[in-house]
């Protein structure tokens, strides 16, 4: 960049620029959560300022609004650093770039909210056994799933998003390839019976779009059995389940966001494996804060 032309070393210096801010980018979901879990821990300690007499009446509501923000801030903060380079990432960016980037957007949030919803419904299952044991359970489960990102991390190579890149790019093209063909298969139809399958089909088309239906599907089946998908059913299961709900939902809305808006370019300047080392440590804070923080106090 020193030794090039002064174009070229713009370029090198807003390259340099893009990298730090989206490192920076990566800690902001960790911030609110660490202030969070520090007014948790004193809330629960008595070390909030003398409360008058008539706040025991308040108390419940009060824990309500501290639970769901505990819930929202927790389900954004892992589904970012969960998504991020993620297959559903590069499906949305992907597609973005070939078709209509709102209509890819609405298929790939539709499918995401659908799969946050089942989630959450998945993990407000398990309430019907006593919080304590779910509330270990899931200590335990985060702090698997962190120590298991921290190894996925450490151990993976420089260039993973690269190859994950070219594997969905590799999935998509054969995609197109099928509908194409079976495009080409359905087009003439039966000339002599004068039967033909494009008339519905194009009714079809004319009600919900080809692009927005291959959105939503790809997305809703790389999602099914991911991580955030997990770990949404974990959250749910000892968080507020609305807190985690629209958490979760702002959290897909904010990556999908970003992949569809620019998903090439910040692939490039964000490294996946910056991103799973730091999804390993947000998990394991989860965990670590089971330690403070006590099964019966709401949040």
């Amino acid at each position: 960049c020193l030794t090039g032309s002064s174009h070229d070393f713009l370029v090198c210096e807003f390259g340099l620029y893009i990298k730090l801010r989206a490192w920076s980018l990566l800690w902001i979901p960790c911030l609110p959560l660490l202030l969070i879990h520090i007014y948790i821990f004193l809330f629960q300690k008595g070390l909030t300022p003398a409360a008058p007499v008539h706040s025991n009446k308040e108390d419940p509501a009060t824990q309500t609004n501290l639970g769901f923000i505990h819930a929202f801030v927790a389900a954004i903060s892992v589904i970012i650093v969960s998504e991020l380079g993620d297959k559903t990432f590069f499906i949305a960016a992907i597609m973005a770039m070939r078709y209509n980037r709102l209509t890819v957007l609405a298929g790939a949030m539709l499918a995401l909210g659908l799969m946050t919803c089942l989630s959450v419904l998945f993990g407000y299952a398990t309430t019907v056994i006593p919080r304590v044991y779910t509330y270990y359970v899931s200590t335990a489960l985060f702090a698997i799933f962190g120590i298991r990102m921290l190894r996925e991390g450490l151990k993976m190579s420089p260039d993973e998003g690269q190859e994950e890149l070219e594997e969905v790019q590799a999935e998509l093209k054969k995609k197109d390839e099928e509908f194409q063909r079976t495009k080409l298969l359905n087009g003439p139809g039966d000339v002599e019976t004068g039967t033909s399958t494009t008339i519905p089909q194009k009714r079809w088309l004319h009600f919900i779009s080809p692009i927005f239906i291959q959105a939503l599907t790809l997305t809703f089946l790389a999602e099914w059995g991911d991580r955030s998908q997990l770990t949404t059913i974990v959250l749910a299961a000892r968080e507020d389940p609305y807190g985690v709900a629209v958490g979760g939902t702002v959290g897909h809305c904010l990556c999908t966001g970003l992949a569809v808006i620019g998903g090439r370019m910040i692939a490039q300047k964000i490294s996946v494996r910056t991103v799973t080392i730091i999804g390993g440590i947000v998990f394991l804070a989860f965990a670590f804060s089971a330690l403070f923080i006590s099964p019966d106090s709401g949040f």
